[in-house]
Order: C-alpha cells, then structure tokens, then sequence
C-alpha cells in the first residue's frame, strides 16, 4: 500500500494513509491534502479560465486598460509607453500565453494581462 501513497513530505517516511481529503503522517503527524488546493491551481494556471489584470480586477471584452510599464516590441523599434490607455481589448479563447487582443496607435497587439491594469 505504501507503494501508492506519497512519503510524508515533513519526515520523508512513507508510512502514510488517507483520511478524507487529507493524507496523514503517523510517524510525525503531519497532515496534507490528497489533491492540491484550487487556489493553488488558479495560481498555477489562472484555472478559474478569468483573464486578471495585474490588480488581480478581471477583465472583460471592451474594458479600457493602462499599461503598467514600458513594453518593447519584438522585432521592431516599437515602444508602448507605461500610461498608454488602450480601449475595447478583446480577450480571445486559446491565445496561448498572451490573453489580450488591442488596437492602438501603432497597430494592433498580444498582450499579457499582467502588465495592464483596468482604467
């Protein structure tokens, strides 16, 4: 049985068993969960499928947004100035790791949503 289980991530020992939602070390009594939270997944991933801004405010298609930094353009001069507001961004479905779709000034973009932040 202990084959299956995880070792006690605190004492190493492998004597563990389940117990509800958690598996519990007898050797050293610590207890942990037998899946990870969805808090952590949500970190990880952003699980909840929400595009967050860098406030962690979700965004939505058509919200206005700031960006918090300067950002290069790669593969050109370009410069997109911290301040910039950009309106109407579009969040499309399985846009890899950039979530935002906008127009500006000097053409349209991918951006990450952690450098904007909702206006």
């Amino acid at each position: 049985m202990s084959d299956t289980l995880p070792a006690g991530p605190q004492c190493g020992l492998e004597n563990t068993y389940p117990d509800g939602n958690n598996y519990i070390c007898p050797d050293c009594g610590f207890e942990w969960p037998t899946v990870a939270s969805a808090d952590e997944d949500d970190m990880a991933e952003g699980g909840d499928g929400v595009v967050r801004d860098a406030n962690g405010n979700p965004l939505v298609d058509g919200d206005a947004v700031i960006l918090i930094k300067d950002l290069k353009v790669k593969g050109s001069s370009i410069v997109l100035k911290k301040g910039t507001k950009v309106k109407s961004i579009r969040l499309p479905a399985g846009a890899g790791d950039h979530e935002v779709d906008c127009k500006t000034d000097q053409g349209g973009f991918m951006l990450k949503a952690c450098f904007l932040k909702k206006a």
